[in-house]
């Protein structure tokens, strides 16, 4: 059983790789809060910082070594993390720069600074620091209207999607024993830098000989030049990450998972088969040409590690698995789903989740280091990334009553290695709610909020095939 660190430690091979890739402009993770009640700035880092001594890694900075060339979490004696404030001056001051980009005039200021902050980014020099840049920052926005927006940001190293979650649940109980009256936590007491993935991967399971790792790499290395991607409008300006949001109501919800549950899928094939449709339809093609289109379905591995692990074992324990679809055009959306889903579960039931984490972490660096290996480099190593399972979330009233939350959004940066769209999909109270990520202006908003629409009208006549009434 791995032993962990308190006083930190050099990054694992996953952890590494986001290394590399968050300062190209991918994995910043962010979790944005619309709050009806005032936040105090004071209890929010009260609390904030209780976190960060109860789980070492988010009081953790990141540190490049020049002699070694290489990163590490180091752990300072007491967490730097300061929640800066926006006042409303200052905020519609923000609002009014954000409101001059193209199609920004037609989305909320939540959604706004959701993706102002998404752009923000600290680890962008990571070799420029002596000693180290912090993993985590908050935020706190004054709205118009008696409203308020909390964002927590992370390097992704330290915080995959279960990570926000929990990070999320735990700080709205900890701000509720605050306001009752508790007392901060200074000392580090107990929270410890833990390993990171390969250290908790099960004996052999990640094993290959050189000869089956060497074809596998050049099967990877050779189809990504054979796959189809989005109409990109503009490659070489420079990038950011933009958001649109799909969202189904509760009955076309409830319908569209118990269709997935009769067809044995789960609700990530369905996601993939209508973005996989509607990009195709997108081209305009009526002679049934087909076109491969690379699919990235991420994993937690955490109950399958050894030991397994809880939810609130913070850190990056997700792996991706790579698929690629043939499409020609009229594909019935039930059967594509099934089939795209299949294709996954046959690769986790192989074990590729833990096999080919080094070979998709080694192309990822190679191609960040040499644009040029991807498509009119773009840096899009696959079409689409879903994760195999929904975060449900149940607590929105407990939430609400406790710090006001009226909308939340959690997500990540995709604008330099990676999909076209990333989706991150939650059932909240019943309904689907997904946060789609894109590279602007790559893909342009008008683009991407059409090709949402269609998924949309995809994945709710999908629903209506399988219509329960919702209870």
């Amino acid at each position: 059983m791995p032993q962990d660190s308190v006083h930190g430690r050099p990054v694992g091979g996953t952890e590494n790789s986001w290394c590399h890739a968050v300062p190209s402009g991918t994995g910043i993770a962010t979790v944005a809060l619309l709050l009806s009640k005032p936040p105090e700035a004071s209890i929010l880092q009260s609390a904030l910082r209780t976190l960060q001594n109860r789980h070492g890694l988010l009081g953790s900075k990141l540190r490049y070594g020049a002699v070694s060339n290489t990163f590490s979490f180091m752990n300072p004696p007491v967490p730097s993390l300061h929640v800066k404030s926006f006042d409303l001056s200052s905020t519609c001051h923000l609002l009014q720069t954000l409101i001059s980009n193209p199609g920004a005039d037609a989305v909320s200021p939540f959604h706004l600074i959701l993706e102002h902050e998404l752009n923000q980014n600290p680890w962008l020099n990571p070799k420029s620091s002596c000693s180290g840049t912090d993993v985590f920052f908050a935020s706190i926005y004054a709205l118009p209207d008696a409203k308020w927006v909390v964002v927590l940001r992370l390097h992704t190293a330290v915080c995959d999607r279960t990570t926000a979650v929990s990070l999320l649940r735990e700080l709205i109980g900890v701000i509720r024993e605050k306001e009752g009256g508790g007392k901060e936590e200074n000392g580090r007491e107990g929270g410890e830098v833990s390993l990171g993935i390969e250290d908790f991967i099960p004996s052999g399971k990640a094993k290959k000989t050189l000869f089956v790792r060497g074809l596998d790499m050049l099967s990877y290395s050779v189809n990504s030049f054979r796959l189809t991607n989005l109409k990109f409008k503009d490659v070489k300006s420079p990038r950011s990450s933009e958001v649109v949001r799909l969202q189904l109501n509760h009955d076309d919800t409830h319908s569209l998972l118990t269709g997935c549950s009769a067809r044995g899928i789960k609700l990530c094939g369905a996601l993939a088969a209508a973005a996989l449709i509607a990009a195709h339809s997108s081209k305009g093609s009526l002679d049934h040409h087909k076109e491969k289109y690379a699919v990235v379905t991420l994993t937690d591995c955490r109950p399958l590690l050894d030991p397994p692990l809880s939810t609130h074992h913070f850190g990056f324990y997700h792996s991706a698995i790579l698929n690629t679809h043939s499409i020609k055009g009229g594909e019935k959306m039930w059967e594509l789903a099934r089939r795209t889903y299949m294709a996954f579960a046959s690769s986790k039931n192989s074990n590729k989740h833990f096999s080919d984490m080094a070979d998709l972490n080694f192309l990822m660096r190679k191609a960040i280091e040499n644009p040029g290996l991807t498509t009119s480099s773009s840096l899009r190593t696959s079409f689409l990334s879903v994760f195999e399972d929904p975060v449900i979330e149940t607590s929105d009233e407990m939430y609400k009553e406790i710090v006001g939350l009226e909308d939340y959004t959690g997500c990540a940066s995709v604008h330099g290695i990676g999909p076209s769209i990333a989706i991150f999909d939650t059932i909240r109270g019943g309904m689907l709610d997904c946060a789609c990520v894109y590279p602007s202006p790559m893909h342009s908003r008008d683009q991407m909020q059409e090709l949402i629409h269609q998924m949309k009208r995809l994945l709710l006549a999908a629903a209506a095939q399988n219509r329960v009434p919702y209870q």
